[in-house]
């Protein structure tokens, strides 16, 4: 009361600005401009206020405050205040200002209550002693405990593991099983941790687990690539607990405890013969143990996260993080990288560069200096994937070429060259092997008639000689115009004579 009377002296008689009150009597801005603001609502002046007493005063400023003058303080709901001190911008001096405006005759001073906080603050469970934000952090982990599932056809004991994650201010947690704690599994359950929350935190807190942190660290912690995109996808932080300090994330160590036994140790007798079917329970304990009300504090995990964290939360992207493999790759001298046992074309221009191809499911991009510079649908199988703009000239005019149109070619300058063009394709373990050979055959036909080369054709294919330089050697010693002119000169032989005898003498 002797505050409200003293904001309104300064105010009304002395006609100080609200920023002069504020400094003088060390109360927050909104407070003095609400007290001012009410006055000149009610039209007050400072001689009809002089002769109110306090108790009309505060009858007039505060109709539905508690206004008796007792000797006994009131004590503050202190779980309230630690709820309530969650939500971003609130501080303990602006509850504290309403607490008094609440009871202004019978409320502790600012040091007291501070002082009556922190008393209560120490005899509360321990992992009560760190304050949370709203919407801040998210705590991260695998609980110790795993769950055995029964493969049905070959009776084989696979155990599943079990990911937690738990809000930092109401403690809502979500949890279920995967086969493994691989990168893919680990990036996955996040996803699917942001879905069930429904939106996405300022910071991650994860242990220093492999498939997170490359290399643990307390001070400059190495973060995996991939789960660096995923916080860059979500627009989130991740911030790794430091070694050997289970404190950085008591929450999630509580997260684990929670669930190994409420969920873990009630399903030790039954048997799962899938991991859909252990989550498929998992799923229906984790609702009850999110609406079991708290022994200390009043509430339950899912009211607190409805009314503290849900509200801050970041929206959700509008598309699901896919999982991407990072690695450092270097181009080959055939300008290709390799992936899978399967080679990717990239420009030939970045033949012996560092790149950083990003693997997808369906999906393989390359990028340099953080820029994409090619992408290919991704292949299962071993082969080669090559875009022919990423081709050098020279190479791109001849990978237009393929077996049919190489027969097609042959089959114009003669029967013999086709014959031998089919030969040398059969003869290599892949087609592409022949091309340049053929090619160079057929390119003769620049430099000699298509007869001498289909004639040159028919001496190799009759002495079984396939190699280019072969052909060549007939042609520039002229054998095959011997050919030509040896069969012109041949006589026409009889086709009967008594002394020509066929199969049939022979039985």
């Amino acid at each position: 009361m002797r505050k409200l009377r003293e904001i309104l002296r300064l105010r009304l008689q002395n006609e100080l600005s609200l920023r002069q009150i504020n400094g003088s009597l060390r109360l927050s801005l909104g407070a003095v401009q609400k007290v001012a603001r009410q006055a000149e609502a009610l039209k007050l002046d400072w001689p009809a206020i002089e002769k109110l007493n306090e108790q009309a005063l505060a009858n007039l400023f505060y109709p539905e405050s508690d206004n008796r003058v007792s000797s006994e303080l009131v004590m503050p709901d202190w779980t309230e205040v630690h709820q309530e001190l969650k939500h971003k911008g609130i501080t303990k001096h602006l509850l504290w200002e309403e607490y008094t405006q609440q009871y202004p005759n019978r409320s502790y001073s600012y040091s007291q209550y501070c002082h009556h906080y922190q008393v209560w603050i120490k005899k509360q469970k321990r992992s009560m002693r760190q304050l949370h934000k709203a919407g801040e952090k998210l705590f991260v982990d695998y609980a110790g405990k795993t769950m055995p599932v029964v493969c049905q056809s070959t009776g084989e004991v696979r155990f599943a593991q079990i990911f937690v994650a738990v809000m930092g201010a109401s403690n809502h947690t979500f949890c279920e099983a995967t086969w493994s704690q691989s990168l893919p599994d680990w990036l996955n359950s996040h996803a699917r941790a942001f879905e069930f929350f429904g939106g996405v935190p300022e910071m991650v807190i994860p242990d220093n687990l492999k498939s997170g942190v490359t290399k643990a660290c307390r001070y400059d912690p190495d973060l995996n690539p991939s789960y660096q995109q995923l916080a860059a996808h979500y627009g989130t932080a991740i911030v790794p607990a430091r070694p050997r300090k289970p404190q950085d994330k008591a929450k999630a160590e509580v997260g684990v405890q929670i669930i190994e036994r409420w969920i873990l140790a009630r399903l030790r007798h039954h048997t799962f013969f899938s991991l859909a079917e252990l989550n498929h329970c998992i799923k229906a304990l984790l609702e009850e143990v999110n609406n079991v009300p708290f022994k200390q504090l009043q509430g339950t995990r899912k009211q607190w996260f409805e009314s503290i964290d849900k509200p801050v939360l970041k929206r959700l992207p509008k598309h699901r993080y896919e999982y991407t493999d990072i690695k450092q790759v270097k181009v080959n001298i055939d300008y290709h990288i390799q992936y899978d046992q399967h080679l990717y074309s990239v420009p030939h221009q970045l033949v012996g560069e560092r790149l950083e191809l990003h693997a997808k499911d369906k999906l393989i991009e390359i990028h340099f200096q953080n820029k994409r510079v090619a992408s290919h649908p991704r292949k299962r199988n071993a082969g080669m994937t090559t875009n022919p703009e990423h081709m050098p000239t020279r190479h791109e005019k001849q990978h237009k070429w393929n077996a049919n149109r190489l027969m097609n070619w042959a089959k114009d300058l003669g029967d013999d060259v086709l014959i031998w063009v089919q030969v040398l394709l059969k003869q290599k373990q892949h087609e592409e092997q022949a091309y340049r050979v053929c090619l160079g055959l057929l390119n003769l036909s620049r430099s000699y008639p298509a007869e001498r080369i289909n004639n040159a054709c028919a001496i190799a294919n009759q002495h079984h000689l396939y190699r280019l330089k072969q052909v060549k050697s007939i042609l520039q010693s002229n054998q095959d115009k011997l050919r030509t002119s040896h069969t012109d000169q041949l006589p026409l032989l009889p086709q009967s004579h008594e002394n020509i005898r066929g199969p049939q003498s022979f039985h």
